[in-house]
């Protein structure tokens, strides 16, 4: 592995929400460099454009250029290029909240979304990351694993509650998993954010492996459990299993 760049990587990932500026010390702790190689990463990333230092404070933040990365994965994944049509047509039909996610460890990423004109109360964009084990694509994506992969990722993961509607124990998360893999869904509600209802199907590649997950999010406000259930399960199936043999 060349340090260098898991170096000049660790640097741009120290920044976050909670993080969004920082000085050379601050990085230097954040990313376990000494103060010298600090200096030298941050030199080099403001050179690339990736850094802007702020002359005045001396504080560090991440430029737009930093969305060229999301930007050419979106373009060259030719996963999102099949599915979008069928994210296009759900969020035309339901006009809820339709979602692209993908496996990444122990969470599921949004890599795309359709927007509902029905506000939902979350702050889920493209790029966040949510755990597998209490979400409605991480389920579906889950159940349609080998059993102990599966069981290794649940093993894996920082299992607590979000809500009081967030089932974390483990013996419970088995039983979903095993549920979502004989319905060909999985269904998550307020696990995450309260009032958000979501279901959701994985996406296999040409062996029969998950790779994504397709969801339908949508207000409780508006649905109970089993009407989300009645009205949006099929379409996520047949989506999915449309994306599926593309």
């Amino acid at each position: 592995m060349v340090r260098s760049v898991e170096k000049a990587f660790r640097v741009l990932s120290a920044f976050n929400a909670e993080r969004s500026t920082m000085n050379l010390s601050q990085i230097a702790a954040e990313t376990d460099l000494d103060m010298s190689a600090a200096q030298r990463f941050t030199h080099t990333l403001v050179k690339l454009g990736y850094l802007n230092k702020n002359p005045t404070t001396r504080q560090f933040e991440l430029s737009v250029r930093t969305l060229d990365l999301g930007y050419h994965f979106t373009r060259a994944n030719r996963l999102m290029e099949r599915a979008l049509p069928y994210l296009q047509h759900l969020s035309k039909e339901t006009e809820e909240t339709v979602n692209l996610t993908i496996p990444d460890g122990t969470e599921v990423v949004f890599v795309s979304r359709f927007l509902s004109r029905h506000v939902l109360n979350t702050d889920v964009i493209v790029g966040t990351r949510l755990p597998a084990y209490c979400t409605a694509p991480g389920l579906a994506i889950l159940s349609r694993l080998p059993a102990g992969e599966a069981a290794a990722i649940i093993e894996a993961s920082d299992l607590r509650p979000f809500t009081p509607h967030t089932v974390w124990d483990k013996t419970q998360i088995e039983a979903r998993i095993v549920e979502a893999g004989q319905s060909g869904f999985a269904v998550a509600c307020e696990e995450i954010y309260h009032g958000d209802g979501s279901v959701a199907a994985a996406i296999l590649d040409t062996v029969g492996h998950p790779i994504a997950a397709i969801n339908i999010a949508t207000s409780l406000a508006r649905y109970t459990r089993s009407e989300l259930v009645e009205r949006f399960a099929p379409l996520v199936v047949a989506a999915a299993r449309s994306i599926s043999k593309l």
